[in-house]
């Protein structure tokens, strides 16, 4: 047997004191840090909620978790710019659909939040509800946000307040400007909103009653949220027939409001103004270059979906869902209505002239009587129906009591390459994240909600090559932190909140399809969120360790 001095013992004792240790090691990856720069093959270790360090740490420990990601991209988690999980979340906290594609915060807030409300608001809230049954169990923004962090959610949460929203509380669906004094409370909510966390402002101005809202009022509240370090972020009032127009406009209230402006899903929408898209494209040039800071998001599709509201004229829609309704059963104003759906104009967005018939997917209703029509195009229902298309929109509207979701076909792929290609270009879902179960599948949904970032990496950047893997992850991460103006999020860095993924750029790919978009996407292996294993080896764990994050105007309280 051999024998050990106490000098050897020592020595030992003394290296194993002073072996480096952190919870969790990630070794062997290729390391995209966030910033854009060339990857490089490192180790990365996390200790509780924070990266630790970035190197050589073949000589080190891991106490929780020791992870071989050869072969494997180790990047920042993905931030979605453009979430409407605000429901799903409080259906179903995994997130799965976001998690599998190696998102960790979800953004919401495009021209409705979920704060602040009304006692009334409240009401119709929960009494328009569909597939997905909740109580609100709260007032402000901050105060959803910190009960979705509290109920558990996997993935980070964040959220723009809604100018319709805001609108809503003081001005309720009304068609009209505010008074000086009904302003005035307006600016006193965005204010309130800012200090308590939002990123800022949110507008989608096709849909009522956002669309009732003037230039100016939007102006006026942005010069609110301005100097909480807030953003302006539309759904600008056209991106069809007026795109350009609605352009402006978005400039015009960032220059005037001197306010950083974001452009929601930028596109040009119907075949007869994707023509438009290269005009587009230098009038936000020649913005940036004048000193403003205009910006934009996308999905990676050449459809859209939203509701059958976008296929109506606003002033329709006045006073909010039943008394649309009952406008539509009124004979006079149904037939008014059929000749407007009908009449190409530059006074409101109509999305179904812009797609068509044959190009529009009904993809979600209210009422189970209605459900077997979910995935069938607009001109098969309007067959089966012996109607025209335009009144079995209307008429599908009264029997659902709701909007309908609905899926159009507008863009193309070459514009679609090309607005990837900008550098100023984040991405956003636009769609909720779910699981392929439960409720989720009584309706039907737009792949992007299951696909939207892993379409990105595997379509986007290693089959067609249209950006590399560094640049791509920068806008997926990066960037869109910068933008939202998030400390301590989007790069791979010692001190940063440790919100990684791990994903194999030879495999990972979108699965979901417009006929079957209940499909999780492949190809990322690993999530961590704050620290915590919320994927491992592609399955979910069932942890939830996502916080809620808040803007820069945050006050302490």
């Amino acid at each position: 047997m051999r024998k050990y001095s106490w000098l050897h013992i020592c020595i030992f004792l003394y290296a194993c004191h002073n072996t480096p240790s952190y919870d969790i090691i990630i070794r062997h990856g290729t390391v995209y840090d966030g910033t854009g720069h060339s990857p490089l093959q490192k180790d990365l270790g996390i200790n509780g909620d924070t990266i630790a360090f970035i190197g050589d740490l073949s000589g080190a420990a891991a106490k929780q978790r020791d992870i071989d990601a050869t072969g494997k991209a180790v990047s920042p988690g993905f931030i979605d710019m453009q979430s409407w999980s605000v429901s799903s979340l409080l259906q179903d906290g995994r997130s799965l659909g976001a998690i599998s594609q190696g998102v960790t915060l979800e953004v919401f807030g495009e021209g409705n939040s979920m704060g602040p409300l009304t006692d009334t608001m409240k009401k119709l809230d929960e009494k328009n509800q569909g597939d997905i049954k909740y109580n609100i169990k709260w007032t402000t923004l901050k105060d959803y946000l910190t009960y979705l962090e509290k109920k558990g959610v996997s993935t980070n949460i964040a959220s723009f307040v809604g100018a319709a929203t805001i609108r809503e509380n003081v001005l309720g669906d009304a068609n009209r400007a505010p008074s000086k004094q009904e302003l005035d409370k307006m600016k006193g909510l965005v204010r309130q909103a800012m200090e308590e966390g939002a990123l800022g402002i949110g507008s989608a101005l096709i849909y009522a009653p956002g669309f009732y809202a003037g230039t100016d009022e939007l102006i006026e509240l942005c010069k609110t949220a301005a100097p909480y370090g807030g953003i302006y972020i539309s759904h600008i009032r056209s991106e069809g027939n007026r795109l350009l127009q609605a352009s402006d406009e978005l400039i015009h209230i960032a220059k005037e409001a001197r306010i950083p402006a974001v452009f929601y899903h930028l596109k040009a929408a119907g075949r007869n103004n994707w023509g438009k898209m290269d005009t587009l494209i230098v009038k936000i040039d020649s913005a940036r270059a004048a000193g403003l800071d205009i910006s934009a998001c996308m999905y990676t599709y050449t459809a859209g979906a939203t509701g059958f509201d976008a296929s109506m004229p606003p002033s329709v829609q006045e006073g909010g869902l039943d008394k649309w309704i009952e406008r539509l059963k009124n004979p006079e104003i149904r037939k008014k209505t059929l000749k407007a759906m009908t009449t190409p104009t530059n006074d409101w967005e109509n999305l179904y002239l812009g797609a068509g018939a044959e190009n529009i997917i009904c993809a979600g209703f209210k009422q189970d009587s209605l459900k077997y029509l979910t995935g069938k195009r607009l001109s098969e229902i309007a067959k089966m129906r012996h109607e025209s298309p335009e009144e079995t929109i209307i008429n599908l509207v009264v029997e659902d009591h709701s909007r309908v979701e609905v899926i159009y076909f507008l863009m193309n792929e070459d514009n679609v390459k090309k607005e990837i290609r900008l550098p100023y270009m984040c991405f956003g879902s636009d769609a909720a994240s779910m699981a392929p179960e439960g409720v989720f599948l009584k309706s039907s949904t737009h792949p992007r909600a299951y696909g939207n970032f892993s379409r990105l990496l595997g379509t986007y950047v290693r089959e067609e090559k249209v950006i590399p893997l560094e640049e791509a992850i920068y806008k997926l991460s990066g960037l869109a932190a910068a933008r939202l103006k998030l400390k301590k999020r989007g790069e791979l860095r010692p001190g940063n909140f440790a919100d990684v993924v791990i994903f194999d750029p030879a495999t990972i790919r979108a699965n979901a399809t417009y006929e079957q978009p209940h499909q999780l996407a492949a190809g990322v292996s690993g999530v961590f969120v704050n620290g915590v294993e919320v994927l491992k080896d592609g399955r979910h764990t069932g942890a939830k360790p996502g916080r809620a994050v808040f803007g820069p105007g945050l006050k302490a309280r």
